[in-house]
């Protein structure tokens, strides 16, 4: 049965029993998995990660990692790190998707994405537990309401810990609008469905090409991923009724917005 509760971040998320239970034993396995590569990633890519923080903090201004609130497995929120890749104070009318040619975004942070450096301190969430190195991309508790009341599936997504990559960030393109997010959900509901540590070595693995910015189609090919879902395919992404509260967030959800510059 659903229910509503009370999430820590001060929005109400939505919970239901796990559609597949997840066993304890192979958990602690995962976690213990995880925290081992963690730490062995976090000693090669340490000095990457200072090199970030002293090219942002000489370039603009605001402190070099900022903390996001996003939500974790059972809708639990947690402080997310990232290398900061806007200017400061870059949302003054609320929370909002970034785009392409995003005006927000500054020079240095657009290397920083392209390379996905900016992501690299979430490593110290998966060791503390928050996230795992694979699994659904975390989502904003503010973005995630509106998600629910659009895609009734969509909360399946929290029954795993969230990942620093995964099925739905190594075949598809950041979130941009709602159609965007229904194809994404679609990979995230089958990595949820068919989990298992061969998955998971084949996605690390992926990431490693996907950060080479090997095409998506052929990422699919060689680890036999399912085919990323089509772009023109009616059934995901028609528009879907019921108003989205925030009009900022509206306008990303239901609108393709035009690149900036």
């Amino acid at each position: 049965m659903a229910e509503v509760t009370q999430d820590p971040c001060g929005w109400h998320v939505r919970q239901q029993d796990l559609v597949r239970p997840i066993d304890r034993w192979t958990d602690q396995i995962r976690v213990i998995v995880d925290t081992l590569l963690a730490l062995t990633i976090l000693v090669g890519v340490t000095p990457i990660i200072l090199l970030s923080l002293i090219l942002v903090r000489i370039t603009s201004r605001g402190p070099a990692i900022y903390a996001q609130k996003r939500l974790g497995r059972n809708g639990r929120c947690f402080m997310i790190y990232k290398i900061r890749t806007m200017y400061q104070n870059s949302e003054p009318n609320g929370p909002r998707w970034c785009v392409p040619g995003d005006r927000r975004v500054t020079p240095v942070g657009r290397l920083l994405r392209w390379t996905h450096l900016d992501e690299l301190p979430q490593l110290f969430n998966v060791l503390q537990g928050d996230m795992s190195l694979i699994g659904p991309r975390p989502e904003r508790p503010e973005i995630v309401a509106q998600l629910e009341r659009a895609l009734p599936d969509y909360q399946r997504r929290h029954v795993v810990r969230p990942g620093l990559t995964g099925l739905a960030q190594v075949l598809q393109a950041p979130d941009t609008d709602l159609g965007m997010v229904r194809r994404k959900l679609t990979l995230d509901l089958h990595y949820v469905d068919s989990r298992s540590f061969w998955l998971d070595l084949r996605i690390l693995l992926a990431t490693v090409l996907h950060v080479l910015n090997i095409p998506s189609a052929r990422i699919a090919q060689i680890f036999r991923f399912p085919k990323p879902p089509d772009e023109t395919d009616e059934r995901l992404s028609a528009p879907l009724e019921g108003a989205v509260a925030a009009p900022q967030i509206r306008q990303r959800l239901t609108t393709v917005p035009e690149a900036i510059g």
